[in-house]
């Protein structure tokens, strides 16, 4: 992916993606992102209303405002009170859980599931966005095995 995101236009910057995509689509842009950076620590690459690119660590991902779907397929599911990513953990190795539950807290977001440290060898806790996607910080833990 170009780096220069920010000044990329649309159809250039569809050209240059590449490997597995990911794309949230959200009722607020502004909401979730507040989310994303203040309680996962995530950089914005792009932001307007309707879209946003992010990135954590190496990974890049996109977000869409639901309006922007307009005809698109999914824009049957998205209506008040839609269940978003039911069934996805959206996991962020190396990101301190305690640290991503405390600013949750600070910031007034649920805790879905506090932090643990759990058989298969991370410390974890569960976090959902404004919009519902189920964030799952972790880091290595060595209460187990």
């Amino acid at each position: 992916m170009v780096s220069d995101v920010e000044n990329m236009s649309a159809p250039d910057f569809g050209r240059s993606l590449t490997g597995l995509g990911i794309n949230i689509l959200v009722a607020s842009v502004e909401r979730e992102l507040e989310f994303l950076t203040q309680v996962l620590s995530m950089e914005v690459l792009r932001a307007d209303k309707d879209f946003a690119v992010v990135r954590y660590r190496h990974q890049v991902f996109m977000i869409h405002a639901d309006h922007t779907y307009g005809n698109h397929p999914l824009s049957r599911v998205l209506s008040d009170g839609a269940i978003r990513g039911a069934g996805i953990e959206l996991r962020l190795y190396g990101l301190d859980p305690d640290s991503a539950s405390k600013r949750a807290e600070d910031l007034n977001y649920e805790i879905f599931a506090p932090v643990q440290d759990k058989p298969h060898g991370l410390r974890e806790c569960y976090i959902p966005s404004p919009s519902g996607y189920m964030w799952v910080p972790s880091v290595e833990s060595f209460t187990f095995g």
